[in-house]
């Protein structure tokens, strides 16, 4: 069932940079935004917030009672060394996971991102949907972890398990690779609430990028058949971008592949503390 007008919906990870894109963009009347995080945040009008750690399933348990729907949003946002990833955004999810199933929610979606197919090459784009994993970095890794563990709740016992592949997620495109790249803050909103109201989704895997301009980098089909029609559109910030990093060049290798600058050696294990 979608969320209903008047839904609860938990968002772990709300104090971070797309939880806070997120409140504003889906707040409604009659809905509740039960916002958890370690840090500390300010309830706004219907919202309430939990202070707890994703991988505390007892208070994950807690805060997940009578909502309709959780956004697992949630995790350390870049490259980490593995047993901080394995804690945090791998055993987290499956916290979230399993404390939802618990609590009786029907819904989960969650923050995957595009490094789950980093090693995407150029030469193949538009990245289909459902694409098979090409991790960038650990980080990659854990989003595919949390993809296949959306996968199993889904067909195990049934929870409508939405994973979005995120791609540049920020205020505004300030690279020549997020001009193609590039997810607006309303988009995101739009995105996220697609996938609140969409009629039994079931278990899906889908790209979360803008109407860009230099786009196609991705396949936007099961996006839109979710309801996500994207608005915006990063050539705006092109004239900018190109006069502070020079005209695109075909051949920087950070353009090589859809993960980017997590493609490249400065990644690499031995580098990470």
């Amino acid at each position: 069932m979608p969320a209903p007008p008047d839904a609860t919906i938990l968002i772990t990870g709300a104090a971070g940079h797309v939880g806070a894109m997120l409140r504003p963009r889906l707040a409604r009347p009659g809905r509740v935004l039960r916002l958890l995080d370690l840090a500390p945040m300010t309830a706004g009008p219907g919202e309430e917030i939990v202070a707890a750690s994703i991988t505390d399933t007892g208070a994950l348990i807690a805060a997940c009672a009578g909502a309709d729907a959780v956004i697992h949003l949630a995790g350390l946002p870049s490259e980490r060394p593995w047993d901080q990833i394995a804690d945090v955004n791998i055993h987290g999810t499956y916290c979230v996971f399993e404390s939802a199933r618990r609590a009786g929610v029907r819904r989960v979606v969650f923050a995957s991102s595009n490094h789950a197919v980093g090693f995407w090459p150029a030469a193949d784009f538009p990245v289909p949907d459902y694409a098979f994993p090409a991790p960038d970095t650990y980080y990659g890794v854990s989003k595919v972890a949390g993809e296949a563990v959306a996968a199993l709740y889904h067909e195990r016992y049934g929870l409508d398990a939405i994973c979005l592949r995120i791609l540049s997620c920020t205020d505004r495109a300030r690279t020549i690779r997020e001009l193609s790249t590039w997810l607006s803050p309303d988009d995101t909103g739009r995105l996220f609430e697609a996938c609140l109201t969409a009629d039994e989704p079931g278990f899906r895997v889908a790209f979360g990028v803008s109407a860009n301009t230099r786009g196609g980098w991705v396949s936007l089909d099961e996006a839109r058949a979710l309801g996500f029609e994207p608005r915006d559109d990063a050539e705006i910030f092109a004239a900018e971008v190109i006069a502070a990093n020079g005209e695109p060049d075909p051949a920087d290798p950070v353009l090589a592949y859809l993960g980017g600058e997590f493609t490249r050696p400065g990644l690499d294990a031995d580098f990470l503390s």
